[in-house]
């Protein structure tokens, strides 16, 4: 299992955030979609005990087939500060993806990667832990800005930051429903991690990869607070 060690506080998991997103490769395309195998990857938390689930569920890139499966269960080791939230899921994301008996291929995030304030979110973080290609599917943009799409599956706009910068993208996956938000974690492209959403979309909003994983790490969770 790759080795993470939590910090101590706010101050020391900034720090850590600049040193790992030095490495952040975004010069690689990556996996081409319908190929290979993908992995979602999600988690449920249980404040009041401190309990967190985790599950990997490892697709067919072709058909969406459930390949394989894994789930953990920790402790929540890190308080929830906005922008840090991945050294909270981190951990127990990990083991779940140790637990695979199948190779993961790329790795969907429910949440950022470069979509991010300090420009390293959990897909990030993920990536460069793993040295997997990674991309972030997110319900939300965050602290970005955008305009909508347009109404047709595969519609895209530009999600910027305050500068104008373009961080991700906004990608309608069904016609008529709300996008989701796009961005880069580790190894790949924009183009590419929006041509694998739209393949893993085929009748949802949300990716198959998270839909099945979000369900999986909940069940997780019930099965492990009883």
């Amino acid at each position: 299992m790759t080795s993470v060690r939590t910090p101590a506080d706010e101050a020391e998991a900034r720090a850590v955030q600049d040193e790992l997103r030095a490495r952040v490769i975004l010069d690689e395309a990556g996996p081409p979609p319908e190929t290979g195998t993908v992995t979602g990857v999600d988690v449920s938390y249980d404040d009041d005990r401190d309990v967190v689930a985790a599950a990997a569920v490892v697709l067919d890139g072709r058909t969406l087939a459930v390949v394989a499966q894994s789930t953990a269960v920790g402790r929540v080791s890190f308080p929830y500060v906005p922008g840090l939230l991945a050294f909270r899921e981190i951990p127990t994301v990990l083991a779940a993806l140790d637990g695979l008996t199948a190779d993961p291929g790329l790795v969907v995030c429910d949440g950022y990667g470069l979509a991010h304030p300090r420009r390293f979110g959990l897909a990030s973080h993920l990536g460069v832990l793993t040295g997997l290609p990674t991309i972030g599917v997110a319900k939300n943009p965050f602290t970005f800005s955008y305009e909508q799409p347009g109404p047709r599956r595969g519609d895209s706009s530009a999600l910027l930051d305050a500068d104008g910068a373009e961080v991700g993208r906004a990608l309608r996956t069904q016609d008529g429903v709300k996008p989701v938000f796009v961005s880069v974690g580790h190894r790949t492209t924009l183009a590419a991690a929006c041509a694998h959403t739209l393949h893993l979309a085929p009748g949802y909003r949300l990716p198959e990869s998270t839909r099945r994983a979000d369900a999986l790490c909940r069940r997780a969770l019930r099965e492990a607070i009883g």
